[in-house]
C-alpha cells in the first residue's frame, strides 16, 4: 500500500507508481543492446572456387509475353488469338504433366487483355501462373 507523502491523513494513494516499471524496461533494453551483437556473430570460412554451373531445371516454364501492341507470344512464337493460345497450352499440357507459365506483360497493356490471357491459361488447365516483374 502506498501512502501520500507529507500528509496528515492516512488515505491510500490510488495512483500507479511507474518508476519501477521504467527501471525494469531500461534494464531489459540494455541487456538487449549488449547481447544482440553476440548473437549475430558469423564464422569466417574460405570457400573453394568452382566453375559456374547452370541450374538444372527439369521442365522450363513457358514464357508468355504480351507486348505494348497487345501481341501475344508463347516461347517467342506469335499467337494470333486466345483460342490458338489455349490450344497450344493444352497440347503442351498433354506432353508435360507439370507445366508452369511465366507471364511477361508490358505496363502499357490494359488489364482487360491480361485478364483474358489469364482466363485462357486457366481454361487450358494450367494452374501454375507467375507474373514476372522488374525490380525498381
Amino acid at each position: 500500500m502506498a501512502f501520500k507523502p507529507q500528509s496528515e491523513d492516512h488515505e491510500t494513494m490510488s495512483e500507479i507508481n511507474v518508476t519501477p516499471l521504467v527501471d525494469v524496461m531500461l534494464v531489459l533494453v540494455i541487456i538487449l543492446l549488449v547481447t544482440a551483437p553476440l548473437v549475430t556473430q558469423s564464422v569466417n570460412v574460405s570457400l573453394p572456387k568452382t566453375a559456374e554451373v547452370a541450374a538444372q531445371v527439369k521442365d522450363q516454364p513457358l514464357q508468355l509475353n504480351i507486348d505494348a501492341q497487345q501481341k501475344i507470344t508463347l516461347n517467342k512464337v506469335d499467337i494470333s488469338d486466345l483460342a490458338s493460345l489455349e490450344a497450344s497450352l493444352q497440347k503442351t499440357l498433354a506432353n508435360q504433366a507439370d507445366v508452369a507459365v511465366h507471364l511477361y506483360v508490358d505496363q502499357q497493356v490494359e488489364y482487360k487483355k491480361v485478364a483474358e490471357v489469364m482466363a485462357a491459361v486457366q481454361h487450358a488447365g494450367i494452374t501454375k501462373l507467375s507474373f514476372v516483374t522488374v525490380e525498381k
